[in-house]
């Protein structure tokens, strides 16, 4: 069975807005690693619809560092499944989940294979509650944003994890990695 694997930048103050963290070098590499990791994402359709504008190619020349066209290149490359009901059709290598959120992602993670990363807030807020994901990673940023949307609000109970590994950027930003108390 493959883990469904949740991961995302958080300030220390809960914000998980995009643009409310740290963008860098080190902060790219660290998340095209994690999406190596991944035979395919998961992601609802505000997120496709964000990652796709900011991550497919090809774009004008300058739009973006150099240091980014790694994570673009391997986001871009990646099978992506997108849940969505209103959405009526998806590319950039995507394929549309419907129907029953718990029994699609069930029949995801029994295909063989190393893993499904998902990220952004609202889809796995809804994984969170059907007891899905199988390791949260949270990249903390040295920062407070003072806003939302905050990191998995309204769940409606404590999900106890058990911290799995600890790794600390040159930025101050630290990438902690838990999986459920089972």
């Amino acid at each position: 069975m493959q883990a469904l694997r949740y991961t995302i930048n958080v300030t220390l103050d809960g914000c998980c807005d995009h643009r409310a963290g740290v963008s860098s070098e080190e902060i790219h590499r660290h998340a095209t690693a994690n999406i190596e990791r991944a035979d395919a994402l998961l992601f609802g359709r505000v997120t496709y619809g964000m990652m796709e504008e900011a991550w497919r190619s090809p774009v004008p020349a300058g739009t973006r560092p150099d240091w980014m066209e790694p994570f673009a290149r391997t986001i871009g490359a990646k099978k992506k499944y997108v849940v969505s009901s209103t959405l009526d059709r998806v590319d950039w290598n995507a394929e549309l989940v419907r129907g029953d959120l718990g029994k699609a992602v069930e029949q995801l993670k029994q295909q063989p294979g190393n893993g499904i990363m998902t990220g952004g807030v609202t889809l796995p807020k809804a994984l969170a509650e059907l007891g899905l994901i199988d390791e949260y990673e949270f990249v903390v940023h040295p920062r407070i944003a003072g806003h939302g949307p905050t990191l998995l609000a309204g769940l409606s109970k404590y999900i106890d994890l058990k911290l799995v590994s600890r790794l600390e950027l040159p930025s101050g930003a630290v990438a902690m990695r838990y999986e459920p108390k089972r």
